[in-house]
């Protein structure tokens, strides 16, 4: 398979930049060939005794305008060369970071966002090093080298030039040797930087919890640590390269005393002009500055071959979860087979959006809520042992389902299936009869409200945070917050809705960052609405009264509530007991209490500490 697989695409729709800037390039070269023949004149003018003031001024207006034009090529060049390069990272990043949106949460749960982090700045930043400065230096390094053996021949002769080259065959074949033991180098220190990057985001993240139990010097320790085997991987990267430049100058060298010695010889004897040994030395110069930079050259597209096959991998990589192709469905997928054109305008259109397409159901084109589980049985990837086991109930549309537990049982494992957060067997799970693998995953989330236990916020408004760049009206906004027991508060604070949170709404109480997920839940009226565990944070008067507010709510959908509380899911329609992945109590807040189980026993101690606490 092409390593330019996904972004091979990309280098042809900017061919046309490369191609202009390639013909720059050589403009460049063509005057750099020139410059040293016009030395050489004027050498063996001063040396005839030839050379006249009008002549001289001659000399320097040809060499003057032959910097201009070198000054003014080597502008294009670069001007439609890097920015060809720079256009590539743009839409190589866009696609890499629309495929990281496409791909299943489990992928996250198993990868270390540092890596992906150094994936998508320090990988592609090495690819953009290869498409610009690499390109650069591969065309020069081929065109001076074969343009200036040419001129020397002609100039000098080919005993002369061919005693001057035959170091610089030595030169290549050290530089070639130095390339095969760069790669796992350049490898290991990509790792390193990866781990580097993501030991700094985990602490940063953390800090809190790190103050919290007096751990700075412990987190200091491991990013020592870290930072040393960085250090290290870019000593040894280091030490090549210091190994290879001296190593590559001294050979150069000696074709400099070759010409020195033996064309001093040829000059002596009468059989080469002081002006062509003159420029012959400067065509050596040019010849030498590309062989000596096959080193830098290599280093380039070293990195670059290893930071894009290291992409490369995390886009070979497919989703878990992904809507199924029928026949009237076609993928929508980024991809080395499509035009760049037809990719950009689904990357702009797809990021934010619905991220693992669009289709139109064959089944239904609006989900009313009717949720059923058909003897369903989980078992997460690599585990022996099934979370949940036989799974059967059916909720209606407009109903609401409680479901409590101890801690580990699964309660959260089966809410995360509905929205096909986890892949779910086939015919075990179906919502208004139709199998929720055939339903598109936009059209299913875009029909879920969900308030999970980890409420996540982003450093933004809290307007923002609560539509979610869904361009839901203020109105709607406002009147989401109320239902979720939060406008007072947000009217409270000097910005109001344009009130910016901080990172994961760390400005916030825990109780206030559950409102705004709720809000952000309810808003836009969701046919499902799963409320997991979302409102441990509140006290008991504020949870009354949202669940008052979500009453009113729930009756025109279905609900899905997860609490330890029985006085959030007392009123439900049906409440079912979890425990080892198992339903072993099902029945209505009376029925269970008669049935004097686990329900019973927890209704019991939990009135006996609300006694405690009121006494208290």
């Amino acid at each position: 398979m092409s390593a330019f697989r996904y972004i091979r695409d990309l280098l042809l729709w900017h061919k046309y930049r490369y191609v202009l800037g390639v013909i720059f390039l050589l403009c460049v070269d063509i005057l750099q060939l020139v410059m040293p023949k016009i030395l050489g004149n004027a050498t063996d003018s001063l040396e005839g005794g030839t050379l006249t003031r009008a002549k001289l001024a001659e000399f320097a207006v040809i060499i003057a305008l032959i910097a201009i034009g070198i000054a003014t090529f080597r502008f294009l060049f670069r001007y439609a060369l890097y920015g060809a390069s720079r256009s590539i990272e743009l839409s190589f990043r866009n696609r890499f970071y629309a495929h990281l949106q496409r791909l299943s949460s489990n992928y996250f749960n198993t990868h270390k966002t540092g890596d992906l982090m150094a994936h998508a700045t320090n990988d592609m930043n090495n690819v953009t090093m290869a498409t610009g400065q690499g390109v650069i230096f591969a065309i020069d390094c081929l065109m001076i080298p074969i343009a200036a053996l040419i001129m020397m021949l002609i100039t000098a002769g080919w005993r002369l030039t061919a005693a001057c080259f035959a170091p610089l065959l030595l030169l290549a074949i050290t530089v070639l040797f130095f390339m095969k033991i760069m790669e796992s180098t350049v490898t290991k220190q990509q790792e390193a930087f990866s781990n580097l990057t993501e030991t700094a985001r985990e602490n940063f993240s953390g800090i809190r919890v790190v103050k919290s139990f007096v751990q700075e010097q412990k987190e200091i320790e491991k990013f020592r640590a870290v930072n040393k085997i960085n250090k290290e991987a870019n000593l040894r990267f280091t030490r090549l390269m210091s190994m290879m430049f001296p190593s590559v100058m001294l050979i150069s060298s000696l074709s400099f005393i070759i010409a020195l010695w033996y064309g001093g010889i040829m000059v002596i004897e009468g059989s080469l002009t002081l002006g062509d040994f003159v420029a012959f030395n400067s065509y050596l110069g040019l010849l030498i500055w590309p062989i000596t930079a096959l080193g830098w050259v290599a280093n380039i597209f070293q990195r670059g071959s290893v930071s894009l096959e290291r992409i490369n991998k995390i886009m070979d990589e497919r989703p878990e979860i992904s809507d199924r192709k029928s026949s009237n469905y076609q993928a929508d997928e980024f991809g080395p087979n499509k035009s760049a054109a037809y990719n950009e305008k689904r990357i702009e259109s797809k990021i934010g959006a619905g991220i693992e397409g669009r289709i139109e159901s064959p089944a239904t084109s609006k989900i009313l809520g009717r949720i059923e589980f058909r003897n369903l049985s989980f078992t997460y990837p690599g585990s022996a042992n099934p979370v949940l086991k036989n799974i059967s109930i059916t909720v209606e549309s407009g109903k609401t389902l409680a479901i409590v537990g101890r801690t580990g049982t699964g309660k959260t494992t089966l809410i995360n299936l509905i929205p096909r957060l986890l892949s779910v067997p086939a015919g075990t799970l179906l919502i208004d009869g139709t199998d929720i693998n055939d339903i598109p995953l936009s059209l299913l989330r875009g029909s879920i409200g969900c308030v999970p236990q980890d409420t996540f916020l982003f450093s933004d408004t809290i307007g923002n945070n609560i539509d979610f760049y869904r361009d839901f009206s203020m109105d709607e906004v406002e009147n989401a917050s109320r239902i979720a027991r939060l406008y007072d508060n947000i009217m409270e604070f000097p910005g109001q809705f344009d009130t910016i949170v901080g990172e994961r709404g760390v400005t916030l109480s825990g109780g206030q960052k559950q409102r705004v997920a709720i809000a952000r839940a309810v808003l836009g009226s969701p046919s499902i609405l799963i409320l997991d565990d979302c409102l441990s944070a509140v006290d008991a008067k504020t949870e009354e009264s949202i669940l008052g507010d979500l009453k009113k709510l729930m009756k025109q959908r279905t609900s899905i509530i997860v609490s330890h509380r029985i006085s959030a899911v007392k009123d439900a329609d049906e409440i079912i007991v979890l425990d080892d992945g198992q339903i072993i109590e099902r029945g209505t807040h009376t029925s269970l209490l008669e049935l004097g189980g686990y329900y019973h026993s927890l209704h019991t101690r939990q009135l006996l500490a609300d006694e405690i606490e009121r006494a208290d």
